[in-house]
C-alpha cells in the first residue's frame, strides 16, 4: 500500500515538476521569491490532495478488475481509506499555505507577488465561487476525518454522513478545474488533472446514483437464523438464480435492512452449487450486536459479490503453508476445508493454528476437528488463551528449516498479525510470504 501511494504521488509530483521546469526562466518565479514559493506550495499540495481524493473515489466503486493487481478487495478498501486520509491531510496543508499570504505580506510586502491569471470576468467570478466552495469542502472533509477515526462514533450514522463524500468530491473537482493555473492545461499536469477530474466525477455519479456493484447484486431470502455461540449468529441465505457462485475464502456484502445498508461478511462454507451461502457473524459493533433477534427466516436479503482473493492454494508441491485464524477469522478457512473434502488429495501440507479464548466453549473447534480429520495433510492446533497458550513467530518459523519457503495465510485480529509479522522480521525471515485478510469499512 505504501509503495502504491508513494508511486502515485511521485507521478503527480513529476507532472507538476515538468511544468515548474518549463517556467524556470521567469525571474519572478524563482526560489528567492516568497510569493513564488507560496504559489508553488499551494498548487502542489492542492494537486496531491485532489489526486488522492480522485483515487479514493475510483477505488470506492469496488473495481473487480483491480482485485488481482491489488491482492483483493480488502486491500483496495485499505488503499481507499488511506488515500482519503492523506487527501484530507494535504487539503488541510493546502488551506494553511493559502493563509500564508497575510504573513508574507507583513514580512516581505507585496513586491514579487505573482500576477493573477487573466481569463475575463466570467472566469474570475467562477474562481471566486470555486474558492468559497473549496474552503467549505475542506472544513467538511476535516469533520469527516475526525468522525472516521473516532471508532466510537456509530457506524450507521457515519455511513450516512459518508454518502456525502461523492458530492464533496464534485465540489472539489469544480474548485480544481477553475483554480488551476491557466498554463497547466497545455502541460502534462493539465492532462493528468483532466483525467483525474473525469475519473473521479464518473465514480462520484455512480456512487450518488447507487450503481456501485449493481451488476453483482442478487436478491434472496434468509433461510435460517440461529445463535451458534455466545455473540455469534449463523445466517443461511437462499439466493436467486443470478448468483454466480463463490470461491472458498471470498466474502460478500449482505443487506438485511435497507436503512442499515450493506455489510461485508466472509462466506463460511464452500460453494455447493445450490445458491445457498452461510455467514457466521460475530457481534463486533452496534449493527451486529442483537442481529439474531432482528432477523428471521423468510426475510428478504440482497447480496453483492462475491469479492476477495483470499483463496485456497491447492496441491502438495506448493510452498509449505501455515494457516492462522483468530476468532471469527476462522470463517474463510472453514470454506477452504469444506472445499477440500471432495478432493483430499489436493490438500496442501499445512499446520493450521486456531487461536481462541476457551477451547471448550468455542463453537467452531468440533467442526474443525471433523473437517481436518478427513484431511491427513492438515494438522490442526488449537491455541487457547484461557490455558495460558499463545502463538508466537518462533512457532511459525519452526515450521520449516528454510524460512523463506514458508507461506502464511492469516485472518484474525490486527494486533496478532502485527505481532507475528514483527517477530518474523526479528528472526530474519523477511522472505516469508504473509497473506492477510484485513477488511475494514472505516
Amino acid at each position: 500500500m505504501k509503495r502504491l501511494l508513494s508511486a502515485f504521488l511521485a507521478l503527480v509530483t513529476l507532472a507538476w515538476g515538468w511544468t515548474l521546469l518549463s517556467a524556470a526562466g521567469s525571474a519572478d518565479a524563482g526560489p528567492g521569491n516568497p510569493w513564488a514559493v507560496r504559489e508553488h506550495a499551494l498548487t502542489l499540495t492542492g494537486l496531491w490532495s485532489f489526486a488522492l481524493m480522485s483515487l479514493a473515489m475510483v477505488l470506492a466503486t469496488r473495481p473487480v478488475w483491480l482485485e488481482r493487481p491489488f491482492g483483493g478487495m480488502d486491500r483496495i478498501y485499505r488503499v481507499h481509506k488511506w488515500a482519503g486520509i492523506l487527501a484530507i491531510g494535504f487539503a488541510a496543508l493546502h488551506w494553511l499555505v493559502e493563509l500564508l499570504a497575510g504573513t508574507i505580506k507583513a514580512v516581505f510586502g507585496l513586491e514579487g507577488r505573482l500576477p493573477k491569471d487573466r481569463g475575463g470576468d466570467f472566469l474570475e467570478a467562477m474562481r471566486d465561487v470555486a474558492e468559497e466552495l473549496g474552503e467549505f469542502a475542506v472544513y467538511a472533509l476535516l469533520a469527516m476525518l475526525v468522525l472516521t477515526l473516532w471508532k466510537r462514533f456509530p457506524f450507521r450514522a457515519w455511513r450516512y454522513l459518508h454518502k456525502a463524500m461523492p458530492a464533496l468530491y464534485l465540489v472539489l473537482a469544480f474548485h480544481a478545474a477553475f483554480l488551476a493555473p491557466l498554463d497547466y492545461w497545455g502541460q502534462p499536469v493539465g492532462v493528468l488533472l483532466a483525467l483525474l477530474i473525469a475519473a473521479g466525477s464518473v465514480a462520484s455519479v455512480l456512487a450518488l446514483a447507487g450503481w456501485i456493484g449493481r451488476r453483482r447484486r442478487v436478491g434472496g431470502v434468509v433461510e435460517s437464523v440461529r445463535e451458534s455461540g455466545p455473540g455469534l449468529t449463523q445466517v443461511t441465505c437462499l439466493l436467486d438464480k443470478g448468483w454466480r457462485g463463490h470461491r472458498p475464502g471470498q466474502f460478500a456484502f449482505a443487506t438485511f435492512d435497507r436503512l442499515e445498508g450493506a455489510h461485508p461478511f466472509t462466506i463460511a462454507g464452500a460453494d455447493r452449487g445450490d445458491r445457498r451461502i452461510t455467514f457466521e457473524i460475530k457481534a463486533l459493533g452496534d449493527y451486529t450486536r442483537g442481529l439474531a433477534r432482528r432477523l428471521e427466516a423468510g426475510r428478504a436479503v440482497e447480496v453483492e459479490g462475491p469479492y476477495g482473493c483470499f483463496e485456497l492454494q491447492r496441491g502438495r508441491g506448493r510452498r509449505d503453508q501455515v494457516w492462522v485464524a483468530g476468532g471469527i477469522g476462522v470463517t474463510p478457512f472453514l470454506a477452504w476445508l469444506e472445499a477440500l473434502q471432495a478432493t483430499p488429495e489436493q490438500a496442501p501440507d499445512v499446520d493450521f493454528y486456531y487461536c481462541v479464548r476457551d477451547r471448550a466453549a468455542d463453537p467452531f473447534v468440533a467442526r474443525l476437528e471433523i473437517l481436518c480429520a478427513a484431511l491427513p495433510s492438515v494438522r490442526l492446533h488449537v491455541i487457547s488463551s484461557m490455558h495460558k497458550e499463545s502463538l508466537s513467530a518462533e512457532v511459525l518459523g519452526d515450521r520449516t528449516e528454510k524460512k523463506e519457503a514458508l507461506e502464511i495465510w492469516f485472518c484474525g485480529p490486527q494486533g496478532l498479525a502485527e505481532r507475528l509479522r514483527q517477530g518474523l522480521r526479528d528472526m530474519g525471515a523477511a522472505g516469508i510470504r504473509f497473506h492477510q485478510e484485513a477488511f475494514e469499512m472505516r
